[in-house]
């Protein structure tokens, strides 16, 4: 079963994935300057439906991971947590759209602004609670990679909105910002997909054990 719904969240993840590509190069979406303008965007186009489908099929993939998770052993506690947060923060992100500055900012905007930073922030921490306690497995060294690649993608935002204030400069226009939560997507997307090959693994492996063999092993014997 584990490497059933492991699979299934992968299937969904590479879906999402293809909507996400193509949206960066169909008409009308590829005209939009994916460099400064963020991924939710396209939700305000003709074709932002492809963006939801997008989003919600990561929501989908992600739950079906966290399912075959704690199936494994993986990820409990906290860690589940978090993974849940931030498949709840993927389908806000869907349910609330963001500002559109045409018409001005809307209640709906700020929501949406806050499901983004949550989902952001839910899963790199996932990824370090569910490896702390097994990093010597290979497995959960990959997932902490992963997280902490991920915490590092998001910090040129944090820096953006902290250094504000002294730089004048609106945090949004301080970075490529487009490209900086693409590339923090991605590092997402793939820590998803190391926690999917993680439980996969620890299930046909087995967790490594240092126990000392029960009586009656094979172990020789002293004469």
């Amino acid at each position: 079963m584990i490497r059933v719904l492991a699979g299934v969240g992968a299937a969904c993840v590479a879906a999402s994935l293809g909507f996400y590509a193509a949206l960066h190069v169909a008409p009308p979406s590829a005209s939009l300057d994916w460099s400064r303008r963020t991924i939710s965007q396209y939700a305000l186009l003709e074709n932002g439906w492809w963006f939801d489908a997008a989003t919600l099929l990561l929501a989908a993939g992600s739950v079906a991971v966290l399912a075959a998770a704690r199936r494994a052993g993986i990820v409990r506690g906290g860690a589940a947590v978090a993974l849940l947060l931030w498949a709840l923060g993927l389908v806000g992100v869907v349910w609330f759209e963001k500002h559109n500055w045409a018409t001005g900012p809307s209640t709906s905007g700020d929501i949406h602004r806050v499901a983004s930073v949550v989902a952001f922030l839910s899963l790199p921490v996932a990824a370090l609670l569910a490896s702390a306690r097994s990093l010597r497995d290979r497995g959960a060294r990959w997932v902490a990679a992963g997280g902490v690649v991920s915490l590092l993608c998001f910090t040129p935002i944090l820096w953006a909105v902290l250094s504000e204030p002294w730089t004048g400069v609106r945090w949004w226009r301080a970075i490529p910002l487009g490209t900086v939560e693409r590339l923090l997507g991605l590092a997402e997307v793939v820590t998803l997909l190391l926690i999917a090959g993680w439980a996969v693994r620890r299930r046909t492996h087995g967790p490594k054990s240092g126990r000392v063999p029960p009586c009656g092993s094979s172990l020789p014997s002293r004469g």
